[in-house]
């Protein structure tokens, strides 16, 4: 809950461990690339997708004292297709991955890519081998054996002294693997690539997103969904505006919002009609005319948006601001923290290189007292959601953090969120790092000549219940956790 600072001493941050063979970025394949990150409901478990189609999940280690984890297993979600009606290719991106309520000892999660949705079980499967049976060389003649000379072969007449000659068959353990089958697959309901999915807090339902519909579903059946909210114009020349994420209230199983690309997060009650076309509220912050540019409409559009877990909340980001809403409040979010701010000038250059269309993600803590969301040359910034505290650490997701001995420090912004308005988050003492050398770091990621557009940080993960996060960096996977 977003809350007045009670005078705590914000936690510091540090590296804990990687997976991935921390390569360069020039030496990895584009299906190696990691493209969704999810922890579930305990945090005990943490699923990657990747652009290969493929689901890596991990498992705490329960040997360690910090929270770091181990492999668990990994399988094929999906594989490239081609539809044949429309001469389009699908890709095996993975693009989301939502754990479902765990309800025995089997995991259930959903995956998707850009027009199919798959619910995998995954679960524990015991091998077992006959280790005793009725073969025995006093119950056979003497010389006989099978055909290829192997072991000794029993002739139809030949019968048992006793019943204690009689040996059931018994079957002893041998290994215990897991497996991962799919048990559902929602398929043909979307015509656009789907964006987003989210689990229902009944644990019986989720919808599905692509820019133009949104889709319910039930998880048992997967031949059937009702369309909830769908904004296709007649004509497609008059659209204005698509889906660019959604997601259900995470207590409130009638509450769902969804985001566009004009900047606007509509919260939708799906007891008040079959089709939600009039949204019950609308969040959005009007734009400054005398700032208007070309570029205007292009970094308004919403990249990702998030309930905070007792759904107060909510929490949006665009390619220059995160911002911080209350439901309550739809005149003005509560706090609005700019993030690319040094890229203002810039916008051109972006444009050029395509880098203003990048969707980053953006997360709140368990507690919801901190927020999170990713930039350039692999940084990653953490801001307390309390309004009027501007201050903010800075870590970095590459293989300096292997070596780093310091660790992430929550350092004030300079001169907050309005100085960064006037170019003051354009210097070197933005915030420290985690590694050596983080002053240097931070000139170069606010000096968009030295940023590093190939290396971003998209996709991330709050742990549920602790201080502790998971960033995918290109195809490895960072987990840092508070001290």
């Amino acid at each position: 809950m977003v809350e007045a600072s009670d005078g705590a001493q914000p936690p510091t941050w540090k590296f804990t461990q990687c997976f991935g063979d921390k390569g360069d970025v020039e030496d990895i394949t584009e299906a190696d690339i990691i493209s969704t990150v999810e922890f579930d409901q305990t945090g005990n478990y943490l699923a990657t997708g990747d652009k290969g189609g493929r689901v890596v999940l991990f498992e705490r280690n329960e040997t360690k004292k910090t929270c770091e984890y181990k492999f668990h297993t990994e399988f094929q979600s999906h594989e490239p297709e081609f539809d044949y009606l429309k001469s389009l290719e699908i890709e095996e991106k993975i693009n989301k991955i939502k754990w479902c309520r765990r309800q025995n000892a089997s995991h259930y999660l959903l995956s998707t890519n850009d027009k199919t949705i798959k619910l995998w079980k995954v679960f524990e499967k015991s091998l077992k081998v006959v280790a005793e049976n009725n073969l025995s060389n006093e119950l056979t003649p003497a010389g006989a054996g099978n055909a290829n000379g192997g072991g000794p072969v029993r002739y139809p007449n030949q019968h048992f002294r006793s019943v204690a000659d009689l040996k059931f068959p018994r079957m002893t353990h041998h290994d215990t693997v897991v497996a991962a089958v799919p048990r559902r697959v929602y398929a043909n309901a979307h015509a656009y690539h789907i964006n987003s999915i989210s689990v229902n807090s009944d644990g019986e339902t989720f919808i599905s997103s692509d820019d133009l519909r949104i889709n319910l579903w039930n998880l048992n059946i997967q031949d059937q969904s009702f369309n909830i909210v769908d904004i296709k114009p007649a004509n497609m020349e008059e659209l204005t505006e698509v889906i660019t994420a959604a997601e259900f209230h995470p207590v409130s199983c009638n509450w769902f919002m969804y985001a566009s690309s004009k900047g606007t997060i509509k919260l939708a009650d799906m007891r008040q009609k079959a089709l939600c076309d009039e949204h019950a509220k609308q969040f959005e912050q009007e734009e400054d005319p005398t700032t208007r540019s070309f570029f205007s409409e292009i970094i308004s559009s919403i990249s990702d948006v998030r309930f905070s877990p007792d759904g107060r909340y909510i929490l949006s980001r665009d390619y220059l601001t995160v911002k911080i809403w209350d439901v309550n409040m739809e005149r003005q979010p509560l706090k609005t923290i700019p993030i690319h701010e040094h890229l203002r000038p810039r916008l051109c250059d972006t444009y050029e290189n395509d880098s203003i269309f990048d969707k980053f993600e953006v997360v709140f803590s368990g507690d919801a007292k901190n927020v999170m969301t990713g930039s350039y040359n692999n940084n990653f910034m953490i801001y307390p959601s309390t309004p009027g505290d501007d201050t903010e650490v800075v870590l970095q997701a590459d293989k300096s953090a292997f070596k780093a001995k310091k660790v992430g420090v929550p350092t004030p912004m300079a001169g907050g969120a309005a100085a960064a308005k006037k170019g003051g988050a354009a210097n070197g003492s933005r915030a420290n790092s985690p590694v050596p050398g983080g002053a240097q770091r931070m000139r170069k990621e606010t000096d968009a000549d030295q940023i590093d557009f190939n290396k971003k940080i998209l996709h991330m993960s709050w742990h549920p219940q602790e201080d502790s996060i998971a960033i995918a960096a290109t195809n490895n996977l960072f987990v840092f956790s508070a001290l």
